[in-house]
């Protein structure tokens, strides 16, 4: 099902493969209409993707980020849509996210040489180029060293959570990180929450933080999955909104930008709340 929003994407400014613009024309051409590019801790790559969509009639792009943050046991991802790359404190904060990355790369780097896993950091950095380091850099490294042959792979054997080279990092609480977004203009929206424990606990302080979504129609979210999250939506007052997390790292296999079953009811609401936003002017 092809849906006329996305808002959830990844390009060359964090650790997507395509360049801000090859995102826009691909999204673009897949019919995606409301657009949020929303690179990990960067907005670096939204004044390239604003440029690009102007070229596409009826595209709309929507200045955002995707941070990282912690809970005991488990990450929770939270997307910031509706955010302004021009704010100063924001700008710092992402500055200070991104150097928990580095570290954390480097750390994961010698956690895996100890093992006997021979990649340089040198390469992961040049793998990241500008961007934003993140472990899909490291795991591009280890399938092209022949460690592995896919970028899943990587996360399950050695750098996923509970793998043997994880290495934790500084970040933000999940209600520090809803207080940030709302506190900078944007809208905060929990991203691909379906298997974070205690789930009911955590939207109800988040809510209480300013959250206004979550993500529901996710890539590869089943029904069940999908039918799960929209009435915990109800339940809590969020807009059940979608992304198909496009990073173009995963291969055939990967949903493209817009596939994904989000109504446009969901866009529609979503679109009357950001209207209410100090950072409208944005985009609308």
């Amino acid at each position: 099902m092809r849906s006329k929003g996305d808002f959830h994407t990844h390009s060359t400014a964090s650790d997507g493969i395509l360049s801000p613009t090859e995102l826009v024309d691909l999204a673009a051409s897949q019919g995606v209409r409301y657009h949020a590019l929303t690179d990990h801790d960067s907005t670096e790559g939204i004044a390239e993707a604003r440029a690009a969509s102007a070229k596409h009639e009826g595209h709309i792009l929507i200045p955002g980020v995707e941070m990282g943050t912690d809970i005991e046991g488990a990450e929770v991802h939270m997307l910031g849509l509706y955010l302004d790359p021009a704010d100063d404190e924001l700008q710092k904060i992402l500055a200070e996210l991104r150097e928990g990355r580095l570290g954390r790369g480097r750390g994961i780097v010698e956690k895996l040489r100890a093992m006997g896993i021979m990649i340089e950091w040198d390469r992961v950095q040049a793998i990241a180029g500008d961007a934003s380091v993140g472990r899909p850099h490291v795991a591009q490294a280890l399938v092209e060293a022949g460690y592995v042959s896919q970028i899943s792979e990587a996360f399950d054997k050695w750098i996923g959570r509970n793998g043997p080279a994880y290495v934790e990092r500084d970040k933000m609480t999940p209600a520090e990180s809803v207080q940030c977004i709302v506190a900078r203009g944007g809208l905060a929206c929990m991203a691909h929450p379906a298997d974070l424990p205690g789930l009911d606990g955590i939207l109800a302080e988040l809510k209480a933080a300013g959250m206004a979504a979550m993500e529901v129609y996710y890539k590869n979210y089943p029904p069940d999955t999908v039918e799960r999250l929209r009435q915990a939506t109800e339940k809590y007052d969020l807009i059940p909104l979608g992304g198909s997390d496009y990073h173009g790292i995963h291969g055939n296999d990967e949903r493209l930008p817009g596939d994904i079953p989000l109504p446009d009811a969901s866009i529609d609401r979503m679109l009357e709340y950001a209207r209410t936003l100090p950072n409208r002017a944005l985009v609308l």
